[in-house]
């Protein structure tokens, strides 16, 4: 059974840093991987490298939106700096492997402090 590249992601994004199971990249990350975090280097073995580090970091993953081979992710992290910070992973996939990766993050801001009296981030029903 083929799985979607939404379904790819998800389970990246998953065993990698709720699960923090370096299998995960083996099995999901290409060859060649490319990172476009400023703090990640290049490779599946930085990310493999990474993983074992990520135990003070919680991940909370939200909404998931697929447009072909890129998959984003909206999704909350705590521990990977002062506050909680809201971000959007964007990834890309090709032949079922995660080939890049993108992301977005600020820190995240009470419901009550913002204009709109909106939440930055809410869990998919």
């Amino acid at each position: 059974m083929t799985r979607s590249n939404n379904e790819i992601v998800l389970q990246v994004v998953k065993g990698a840093v709720i699960d923090r199971d370096p299998t995960v990249v083996r099995q999901y990350l290409g060859a060649n991987y490319k990172q476009h975090n400023p703090v990640i280097a290049d490779g599946p073995s930085a990310i493999a490298e990474m993983i074992p580090t990520l135990t003070a970091l919680t991940y909370e993953p939200g909404m998931a939106v697929a447009d072909g081979n890129l998959v984003m992710v909206h999704g909350r992290y705590t521990g990977w700096g002062p506050k909680p910070m809201i971000a959007v992973d964007i990834f890309r996939v090709e032949a079922g492997k995660v080939v890049e990766h993108w992301d977005v993050m600020q820190e995240e801001v009470a419901a009550a402090d913002t204009a709109s009296g909106n939440a930055m981030f809410m869990r998919p029903e």
